[in-house]
């Protein structure tokens, strides 16, 4: 187990997450620029990884206004963190499941989503 400090990237979690909830683009997107200084890939787990800034442009004007991200469970080691979160669909009582994987690399945020729909 890694004796690494966690807080970097535990703390851009929790800020990206509050930052979506609250409707707030500009600080959402700041929270990545901020910790993925020189590349940020996406993965939707069994769709191909591909550069996650259009990625995360389609995911906000897709889905930010209808969803409310609820974090569930964290885990961090070293420069890695994996979320359980609960992805409340507004107006419903249907969520939607992920467990996120983050890994953070010189600069480059690697992000894994596995997606459960209700």
């Amino acid at each position: 187990m890694s004796t690494e400090n966690t807080a970097p990237i535990e703390a851009f979690v929790h800020e990206q997450i509050a930052c979506w909830n609250r409707g707030d683009k500009e600080a959402f997107f700041a929270a990545y620029r901020n910790i993925a200084t020189d590349k940020l890939l996406i993965e939707y787990v069994g769709k191909p990884e591909a550069d996650g800034w259009p990625i995360l442009e389609d995911m906000w004007a897709q889905s930010q206004e209808k969803i409310e991200v609820e974090e569930l469970l964290m885990i961090a080691a070293g420069d890695e963190v994996a979320c359980h979160n609960r992805n409340n669909i507004l107006g419903t009582d249907q969520a939607i499941e992920t467990v996120e994987l983050y890994q953070l690399s010189s600069g480059s945020l690697r992000v894994r989503y596995f997606i459960k729909m209700p």
